[in-house]
């Protein structure tokens, strides 16, 4: 009961933290006659070793609930990036002097910066037809990336990440 209401916890403060998601796909492509999967064995995720067998191991279960199957002989191969990228300082104070008469005025406005910028973590997912020797769909997602962050925390995100990333998947055209 207890790590129930941590999960439920940790899955709501994840829900807050938004995740970004793009995506792009070639329209030509019949996604129907994808059924089978890999993973490229030289993947560079930018992930730590066991934040991409997390990664990985959410993502098979996310797409065998939507029918497809891990193969040795697969239809396309899934290869996975990530970066850290700075996020935007947002908070700033405002700090102004403002003076006028009846024709002059003129003011000075100072912003600074309150806190520090955030790290956001940008994902790509791209889905390659080897055969065809051609990208058939991509998936760009970011979202807030804490380094330090939980265990627990950190595999609800990657969750929530998957799928969420996974929704658009086949495309509707």
């Amino acid at each position: 009961m207890k790590n129930f209401k941590i999960i439920i916890l940790v899955l709501l403060i994840t829900s807050c933290a938004p995740i970004r998601v793009n995506y792009d796909f070639d329209k030509t492509t019949n996604f129907t006659q994808y059924r089978t999967y890999n993973y490229y064995s030289d993947m560079k995720t930018g992930l730590s070793d066991l934040d991409t067998r997390r990664f990985l191991d959410v993502l098979d279960l996310q797409m065998k609930a939507k029918g497809f199957s891990l193969s040795n002989t697969p239809d396309f191969f899934i290869d996975i990036k990530s970066s850290d990228i700075q996020a935007a300082q947002r908070n700033t104070v405002g700090v102004g002097l403002g003076g006028g008469g009846r024709s002059v005025g003129g003011g000075v406005s100072i912003g600074i910066p309150i806190g520090q910028a955030g790290i956001n973590r940008q994902i790509i997912i791209d889905f390659v037809d080897e055969n065809a020797k051609q990208l058939f769909w991509q998936a760009v997602g970011e979202y807030s990336f804490k380094p330090n962050a939980a265990v627990e925390k950190r595999e609800a995100q990657i969750s929530a990440i998957i799928e969420k990333v996974l929704t658009a998947y086949p495309p509707k055209k």
